[in-house]
């Protein structure tokens, strides 16, 4: 909504809007796009208009959507889903996501899947098997590997932390 807001307060007529992605009507010119560039940074967002740029953050977006907002099951292939929702070479798509943010696609899907096992363990409503079988992972010990590896913590303490970070009502 603040996008659209923005285009149409400079009269541009976006014709879809999608996360990470604006389709306008019109063509603009250099001085247009540095304009718009500048108002959108004000707002926290970055006008991305070269190809490379593009691929990755679609790469980015589909990865984020996967694991945090999708009800796919995440043993799904990765290679299959990337290229179903950017239909590129796979190949091409992953040296170019090492080449510029100087790591694989793999460990960003795997950091994002931490990510997100940390915000269930937070939200206390699943069992960490329930965990790693919403995550796709074939086990618990093999998430909890995987945790341990990426953030230095084991679930278990992990949570201990959340845990020692807030007080009951009854200890205000």
């Amino acid at each position: 909504m603040v996008v659209k807001a923005q285009l149409e307060s400079k009269n541009l007529h976006p014709i879809s809007i999608n996360l990470g992605e604006v389709d306008i009507q019109e063509n603009l010119t250099k001085e247009e796009l540095i304009t718009l560039d500048s108002s959108l940074k004000s707002l926290g967002f970055e006008l991305i208009d070269d190809k490379k740029s593009q691929s990755i953050e679609k790469i980015k977006n589909a990865i984020v959507i996967l694991v945090h907002h999708s009800d796919h099951h995440l043993k799904t292939n990765l290679s299959e889903f990337i290229t179903s929702q950017i239909p590129q070479d796979y190949h091409y798509l992953s040296n170019l996501f090492s080449e510029v943010e100087g790591t694989t696609i793999e460990k960003y899907f795997i950091t994002q899947r931490i990510e997100r096992a940390k915000e269930l363990i937070v939200y206390d409503e699943l069992s960490l098997s329930e965990i790693a079988d919403q995550l796709g992972y074939s086990s618990t010990a093999y998430l909890s590997n995987q945790f341990k590896k990426i953030t230095g913590f084991t679930p278990s303490y992990f949570k201990s932390l959340k845990e020692h970070k807030r007080k009951n009502i009854e200890e205000l």
